[in-house]
């Protein structure tokens, strides 16, 4: 699993999202690529808002039972795996101001560096590892990526 704290890996990252097009089409799935933007921000959003409420204790021990390691484990995603709902992105949004908040929260997180993110609580799963941070984050948003054959 590529390093997402590291910058060559960051600026790898943010090649490939310059690459899109507000008309890139998707290989698989049924999100248009302003709302896979979005999508992949509500990760950062968790991490960095206040946005989205704390599931409550019986859902947050559910999740970390149940969820977690798929999330934070180096196991690629199946293509069209169910997501959660603060995930789901239905309306259209703005491409260019998707793309430019992605890259911001990845800027973002690579100022921050990975000791900041050690033992750092997730919203859904409780404290985690910077490595368990950095597989939930690159995962999801290599996924996404790839899903728009980039």
């Amino acid at each position: 699993m590529k390093n997402i704290f590291d910058p060559i890996v960051t600026s790898e990252l943010i090649n490939r999202i310059n690459q899109l097009k507000p008309e890139s089409p998707a290989i698989w799935g049924k999100m248009t690529v302003d709302q896979m933007l979005a999508h992949c921000s509500v990760a950062y959003e968790m991490a960095f808002t206040n946005k989205h409420p704390k599931p409550n204790a019986f859902m947050r021990m559910l999740l970390k039972a149940f969820v977690k390691n798929g999330v934070v484990n180096e196991v690629p995603y199946a293509k069209n795996i169910r997501t959660a709902p603060a995930f789901i992105i239905k309306d259209r949004k703005n491409f260019e101001e998707e793309k430019a908040r992605l890259i911001k929260y990845l800027e973002h997180t690579l100022a921050l560096g990975q000791d900041h993110f050690e033992g750092k609580a997730s919203l859904s799963f409780g404290p985690m590892t910077a490595k368990e941070w950095n597989n939930q984050f690159y995962k999801h948003l290599d996924h996404h990526l790839t899903q728009f054959g980039v």
